[in-house]
Order: C-alpha cells, then structure tokens, then sequence
C-alpha cells in the first residue's frame, strides 16, 4: 500500500490510498496513530481507478511526499550532475560580406600601414588602427583567398620580426590585423615568426601557439600584447572581462594534456618587457 506523509510546522500528517475491485478507500490521520479510514464505490473497477489516481495528484501538489510503507522516506535516486555548460567564446569579428570596393579599401590600408613602417610610433599606430578598420569590414576573411590583400598582409607580417631599420611592425598591431581576419591568417603568420628569439612577445605568441588551439593561441597573444593605459588598448575593466571569458577555454586545453595555467604563465619569458611581464601576472589573478 502506498502511503504519503506531510510534516510542516505543527502539521504530521499521513494518507495512504487504495482500490479494492470498485471500491476506493483512503487512510488519513495523524503520524503515530491509526487514523480514520473512508471508501467510496464507484460503478466499475475503472472509476475507482481514476478516482484513485486523481487524489493521489492532489496530495502530491499539496506537498505530501510518498514515503515506504514502514514509513521511512524512499530512497531517491539521485541524477548525475549535469556537466557544466561551456560558454562558447563570443564571436571576434561581425558578420559582413567582402565587396569589391571593401576588398580594396583594405588593401589600400595594408599599403598605407607598410608604407609608414619605420616612421613615428603614432603615425604607424594611426595607420594600424585604419587598416583593422578596413579588415573588419571584410567579416573575418582569409587574405589568402583574395590576390589584392595576400602579398601586402603577408609582407606586413613579416615585417614583424625584420630588422628596425627596416621598419619593424609592432606584435600588438599584427595581431589586432590578425584578430580581425579568418584564424588560417594567423597560422601562417606564426610559421614566419619562428626565427624570432624565444623569449619576449614573440616568445609569447609561440608559447601559446603551442596550446594547439589557433584560436585560443590568437585571443591569447593579443590580450598579453596590449600594452596596459596605451592609447587605443581596451580599459582594465574590458581586458579583464575579455579574459575571463578566454581563461575557462584556455584552462580546459592544458589540463586535457596535463598542464595547467600556472605552469603555462611560468614557461613564459618576459625577458626585459615590462609590459608583457604585468600581463602574465594578470592571468593567475
């Protein structure tokens, strides 16, 4: 026999339903005493049922838990823990379809940045935000798939580890090219990085090129290459939310080959940038 007990302040209650052929009987009482008993005949087996079945929704709705016959309270069966739900990373670049005319405005960019190269940090810094301005119009494509912006970004990104003299481009400002384009840029960028000395920025990028994940490698280097208080970079507060987002992602990738972000930040040489130095302090904060 089923029985149902409800206990709530002064309340202790209980009430146990049964059906006998037509015939719908229900105990109720106090807990400890034998309580009263009523039935009820209905004209078959059938509404005696339904009528069983109704009253037994209502007393759950009302709050009565089924407990085993002795009295004691059924085991549940406790469900696995849901796994947590991993915040998927927001998009880099909206969504936009490349034109003619948008294709060549940002080649014209990319042009304009090259050809400052070498001059004053501003002037570059002006021409760097104008053609991440173009890119992003494009809606994250890849510079290789399209013959006017493939050579000039290709030789911008070597300029990265050129000689000063040559008119070096700043990490900060090819990745923030590199963020608003399709990952496959970025790959390839790394691949012309690799004679770059091992410590520093560039050191960095390679480090987290070695998460095997481009896209977390990518959003990683360019929160570690912004310069904190620069003009143009993100405020504390939106470098911190961007890594909040980032750290879950980057936390899992390391763990899945049995290292962890502490040792990541401590394998990173930040060798005399000071910069740099203060963002990896920031990741374990």
């Amino acid at each position: 026999m089923r029985r149902f007990e409800f206990v709530e302040g002064t309340s202790s209650k209980f009430w146990q339903p049964e059906v006998q052929g037509n015939v719908f009987i229900v105990t109720f009482g106090r807990i400890g005493t034998a309580g009263q008993r009523k039935e009820k005949a209905f004209a078959d087996a059938a509404a005696a049922q339904k009528e069983y079945d109704k009253k037994v929704a209502e007393k759950v709705r009302e709050g009565y838990t089924e407990v085993t016959e002795g009295g004691a309270p059924a085991a549940a069966v406790a469900a696995p823990p849901a796994a947590p739900k991993e915040t998927p990373l927001p998009r880099r670049v909206p969504v936009a379809t490349p034109t003619q005319a948008t294709l060549d405005a940002a080649a014209e960019a990319l042009a304009g940045l090259r050809a400052r190269l070498g001059w004053r940090s501003w002037e570059v810094t002006s021409r760097a935000r104008r053609a991440r301005r173009a890119l992003r119009a494009l809606g994250g494509v890849d510079p290789a798939a399209h013959a006017q912006l493939g050579p000039v970004f290709e030789a911008l990104m070597k300029r990265v580890v050129a000689a000063p003299k040559e008119g070096r481009l700043p990490l900060r400002h090819a990745l923030g090219l590199l963020s608003e384009l399709d990952v496959a840029a970025f790959r390839r960028a790394v691949e012309l990085w690799r004679s770059a000395p091992e410590s520093g920025e560039l050191g960095m990028v390679r480090r987290a090129d070695s998460l095997g994940e481009p896209e977390l490698a990518l959003r990683l280097g360019l929160l570690l290459a912004e310069r904190p208080g620069f003009k143009g970079s993100a405020s504390e507060d939106g470098w911190a939310k961007r890594w909040g987002q980032l750290r879950p992602h980057v936390e899992k990738k390391l763990s899945e080959s049995g290292g962890s972000l502490s040792e990541w930040v401590k394998g990173v040489s930040a060798a005399s940038e000071t910069p740099l130095a203060g963002r990896l302090s920031r990741l374990e904060a």
